[in-house]
């Protein structure tokens, strides 16, 4: 089966063009504002327009309070909001029914007991994102996580893998973990929120060999 690839942090309409024409199956644009790759609502609706239907654009926040969601989604109209905060599974649960959208949750995954602990997401999300332990960010910090952490473990939700993620490791990581999406934003940039359109097209390329 195919691998998804999801793109996140795309800040320019250069960039997102790049990672479409490159195989993307997914895009994410980030509203977060102490990230790098932050987007206001404006910017990141213009961005979206440009994404064909064939492609998924996932909305990205953390601890964002309702009143900013709902604004958000109204503006963008996101195919999914991915969550990345210390948000709940009732009220990302109570997000997924009110807005009728693929809601994913971003797990840090330290040891393998957070896998049991993931568990409560069940019923409640569409997709759990696997990534490194957060640190001054949520995400997009650059780093691995051991991926041993995953081996014989039994999803019983679908999941992605993200954390550290290059052109050079990605096909690594996907025969290692049998991942069925991977997601890079580090990983194609040249400097924290530069998206590299070369290093784009290498990781699609990559993850889709």
């Amino acid at each position: 089966m195919t691998t998804l690839v999801k793109i996140c942090g795309l800040s320019t309409a250069e960039t997102v063009d790049a990672a479409v024409d490159a195989g993307a199956t997914h895009i994410g644009l980030v509203h977060f504002p102490p990230s790098p790759r932050h987007l206001e609502l404006d910017e990141a609706a213009k961005l979206r327009a440009r994404v064909p239907a064939s492609v998924k654009v996932v909305l990205l926040t953390a601890n964002a309070e309702p009143a900013m969601i709902g604004a958000a989604i109204d503006r963008i109209k996101p195919d999914i909001v991915q969550f990345h905060g210390k948000e709940t599974p009732e009220w990302v649960s109570l997000v997924r029914h009110q807005a009728k959208l693929e809601v994913w949750k971003a797990v840090g995954l330290r040891e393998k007991a957070t896998l049991e602990r993931a568990r409560k997401w069940d019923g409640k999300v569409d997709r759990l994102l696997f990534d490194a332990p957060a640190k001054a960010l949520p995400g997009g910090n650059g780093e691995a996580f051991d991926w041993n952490l995953l081996a014989e473990h039994e999803h019983s939700i679908p999941w992605a893998l993200a954390g550290g993620l290059t052109p050079d490791n990605v096909a690594k990581a996907i025969r290692e973990t049998g991942a069925p999406l991977v997601d890079t934003s580090s990983g194609v940039e040249s400097a924290p929120g530069v998206k590299d359109m070369d290093l784009i097209r290498a990781f699609c390329q990559a993850a889709l060999a």
